[in-house]
Parts: C-alpha cells; structure tokens; sequence
C-alpha cells in the first residue's frame, strides 16, 4: 500500500514538474487531436498569436494559418491518420502563422506525434523566428549594400586567401589590370606582378605568417603592377587582415597612380627647368651688371677729369654735353644698382628669423629722417607685429614704399603717409598650419596717384609711369613685389590720379622650414 502511494505520489510531482516547464517555456506547445482541434496551449503560443489561451482550446488550430493552409489543414491530417506521411511531422519547417490582428509572421514548426492509451495527439512546438528574419533581412541587405559599392568601385578591390589564391575580384580592379574577372578568379596573385616580386611574393607571404612582420598589411605603399599585356605601371596598395569563422583572407585595394606619377615627373622637371632658367637669369643679370660696372666707371672717370681740368676750356655747348654725359652716366650707375638688388632678393636669401616689423619700420624712418625733414612728412602708424622673414628684405620693402610716398607728392601739398596692419586669416582651422596666418600692411599717401587700368604695369621691373619726371629705375615696386611672393604673399594697390595711392602687402607669419 505504501508503494502504492509513493509512486501516486512520485506521478502527481512528474505532471505538476511537467505542467510548470509547459506553462513557463519561452516557445508556443500547443497539441491537438485528430481532427485537428487544440486541446491545450500554454501562455507563450497564446502570446504568440496574440490570443488568451481559452480563447483557442476548442477550436481547429487552422485559424491560426493564413491560406491556403487554412482550408487544407484537415486534408493534411486525414492523409497522415490514412498514410503516415506527413509534411511537417517528425521533421520541422519554416511556416505562417496568422495572429489574431490578421498580420502573418514566420516561425519554426516541429510537430511530434503521441499515441496515448485511447487515442493519437500531436504536439506542435512554435518558436517565433520574425526577430531572427529580420537580422537576415538586414544582413542581406547589408551584404547587397557592400557588394554594389565593391562592384561600382572606382579603385580596385581584391581578395585573396592565405596561399595568395585570388577569390573575388572587382570590375575596377579586373579593367584595371586588363583582364576578366574569370581569368583571375582562382589564380595566384602575383601574376599581377612584375619581377622580382612575382618570384618573392609567396616568401613575402610565408616570411608574414612565420614572423607577423608587416611589410604592406595594415600600411600600404607604392608598388608595381603588370597588365595582361605587359605593361608595368605605378600603383597604390593598401592590404587588410581579414579574419572570417573558420578562416582568413586578405584584401587589397589597388589605386593607379600613373596619372599622379607622371604629373609628378612632369612638375619636378617643370620645377628643375625653372630653377635652372631662374639661375642663369640671375647669373647673367648679376654677372652683366658687374661686367657693366668696369666701362661705366671708365667714362665717369674720365668725364669728371675732362669736367675738372677741361671744363673751362669748352664752350657752353661742351659743357652742357659734359653735363649730360656725367648725369647719364650717374642714372646708369642707379639703374646697375638696382638690378643687383632685384637679382639677390632671390639669389641672396637668407634663412628666415623672427622679424619685428614695428623695429624694422623705425629704421627705415631713421634713415629717411633727411628726406622726412626736408618734404615735411607726416607719418602715422599703428602697431606692427613680428613676423618670419628676412630682416634686410623686409627693410628694402619699407624704405621701397615709404620713398615713393615721400617721392611721389604732389607740388605745394605735404606728403601725408599712414601705415597701418592687421593679422588675417583666411582660412579657418583648429592649428593653423603655415601660409594660413597673414598679416595684411597697408601703406597709404595723398600723393598724385594713378590711373589703375595701370595696376598691372607698375610691378614688372623697368616700368615707370612718370617718365623722366622723377628719378629712379621703374624696379623698386618690382623688387616689393618679388619680396612679398617669397615671404608667402602678395601686393596690390589701389589708387585715383591726383588722389593718392594704398599699397596693400600681404605677408605670412609663418613659414615652411
């Protein structure tokens, strides 16, 4: 009797221990009989399809199926009950379930079979997969993003496996290399490469696997790379280290740089040219003015003995031409000068230093202090910063256009000259770099002016727009201009005829070393 009771006992604990796991599971149980009409449904199928659970025992499970499973389930089950084959059975499938809302969703079915005492039931076991659709909806729609940029790459894309097999090529890289992507696919990559690399490269490969020293992977450089007809051409490859589930791949990306390399060629012996014509220029002007100066100081010498001993033996015609000749000659000297100091702003450069403007300046009026005094000039000025520059430059820059204020005033009218500056910067970065900081001097007089449909003609060298009216050699605007483009700027200026004129420097703060 005790047995009895003890396995009573055991069986009632075995179907609560059972009813507890059914009515806790995280997938949807729902069994049925024979006919097809649900006799249970624990709280996660009822959630499932969006019913409470009575509302569904009792009734034919088809209403939870969308059509045409709907109208064929009983035929389903008659034809299993008479022929023991079923669809689903025994096996599992993805199917539709239908919600009470009426939207369909997609789950995983498994139906076993339980023959009890009296009578056959199925279990259903539904797992809800609409989460796990929608991460592979996602994924091949992530994937299909990726392969269309892949495919429309302009630069070329390859994957190759441990033992530089290729096994995807793009379009771009397939052109690229003049090839079809069949022709490639499956072969080893350093066909693409020309000597000695194509002999090297699966040491290259063993030498990285054996030691993890990289050589491309990760840094990328320039390499060389043969197209299907031979030619060897200039590429950029950048590699990267792939790890997949099982295995790993490397990818390259290939990017032609012929066009880059050859316009690189052509602007450094663009560049070699140029310094080479700028070099004899500076040469033939340097060595001409110095061969220039043995004759001139021939017929000053002479002239000033024939003006000292012969003088008064000329006649008035006589002297006059002595005159002339001597002054001639005294232009020819400024104008020899002159041309030395446009040729040493670039052949002479020194290093650039600190240059403070505001002590630049005041030299410059110290040493015009004469010609100041004698015109009456009055000067304003605010405070000038420091700059990197060249120190004697940036004095031949203010002595340049301070004098010509001073030199171009009108008649009866004291010369009035303001120099003024302020720092720019034109475009706007968290660390400026070089060239980005400007300070921007502005030089103004009331002197004549000038028409500026002549802007252009004033800085070339040998221009003068006033003839002989006053003295000097058309080159010092020249030379501020030459000063001003080494020191990483420009000069401009704006003026009105009778008016006067505004000379406008830009300078940059800081220089590349």
């Amino acid at each position: 009797m005790e047995e009895k009771n003890q396995l009573n006992k055991e069986n009632i604990e075995s179907r609560t221990r059972l009813k507890a796991i059914i009515e806790t599971a995280v997938d949807g149980i729902i069994t049925i009989d024979g006919r097809g009409i649900m006799e249970s449904a624990n709280p996660a199928a009822a959630r499932i399809f969006g019913y409470e659970p009575e509302e569904m025992i009792g009734q034919n499970v088809s209403m939870l199926m969308p059509e045409p499973d709907h109208s064929l389930h009983d035929g389903y089950i008659a034809r299993y009950i008479k022929t023991g084959v079923g669809q689903i059975i025994g096996k599992g499938r993805e199917v539709l379930g239908k919600k009470k809302t009426g939207k369909l969703f997609p789950f995983f079915l498994s139906i076993a079979e339980v023959k009890l005492e009296d009578k056959t039931i199925f279990t259903g076991l539904v797992h809800d997969i609409t989460d796990l659709k929608k991460t592979e909806e996602r994924l091949r729609e992530s994937e299909n993003r990726i392969n269309s940029i892949i495919q429309t790459a302009v630069d070329g894309i390859i994957t190759i496996d441990t033992r530089g097999v290729i096994e995807m090529v793009n379009p771009a890289a397939a052109r690229l290399f003049q090839y079809e992507e069949r022709e490639l696919i499956g072969q080893k990559i350093n066909m693409l490469m020309p000597e000695p690399d194509r002999s090297l490269h699966d040491n290259y490969m063993q030498h990285y696997h054996e030691t993890g020293e990289k050589r491309i992977i990760g840094i990328g450089r320039e390499v060389s790379g043969l197209k299907k007809n031979g030619m060897v051409f200039p590429l950029y490859l950048s590699i990267s280290e792939i790890y997949l589930t099982d295995r790993k791949v490397y990818t390259g990306f290939v990017h032609d740089i012929t066009q880059q390399k050859l316009s690189e060629e052509r602007l450094r012996r663009y560049a070699a040219e140029l310094e080479r014509s700028n070099r004899e220029l500076q040469d033939f002007a340097y060595v001409s003015s110095h061969d220039l100066q043995e004759p001139l100081r021939k017929i000053q010498a002479f002239g000033d003995r024939l003006k000292t001993k012969e003088y008064e033996k000329l006649s008035d015609q006589g002297k006059d031409y002595v005159d002339r000749m001597l002054n001639a000659a005294s232009r020819m000297q400024n104008l020899i000068n002159d041309l030395l100091d446009f040729s040493r702003v670039t052949s002479r450069a020194k290093p650039y230093v600190v240059v403070d403007l505001e002590k630049v300046l005041e030299e410059v009026l110290s040493d015009l202090e004469i010609v100041i005094e004698k015109t009456g000039a009055r000067i304003t000025r605010t405070h000038l910063p420091a700059i990197e520059g060249d120190p004697t430059q940036m004095r031949q820059l203010f002595q340049n256009l301070i004098s010509n204020a001073i030199k171009f005033s009108k008649e009866g009218v004291t010369p009035e000259i303001s120099v003024t500056a302020r720092e720019l910067q034109p475009k706007a970065h968290l660390t400026a770099t070089p060239g980005d900081e400007l300070v921007e001097i502005r030089i103004q007089d009331n002197g004549i002016g000038f028409d500026e449909k002549y802007l252009d003609r004033i800085f070339n060298i040998f221009q003068r727009l006033e003839g002989q009216k006053y003295e000097g050699s058309g080159i010092g605007l020249a030379i501020c201009r030459k000063i001003a483009v080494r020191h990483g700027g420009e000069i401009t200026a704006h003026s009105q005829a009778g008016v006067g004129t505004t000379f406008i420097i830009t300078l940059a703060k800081k220089h590349v070393q």
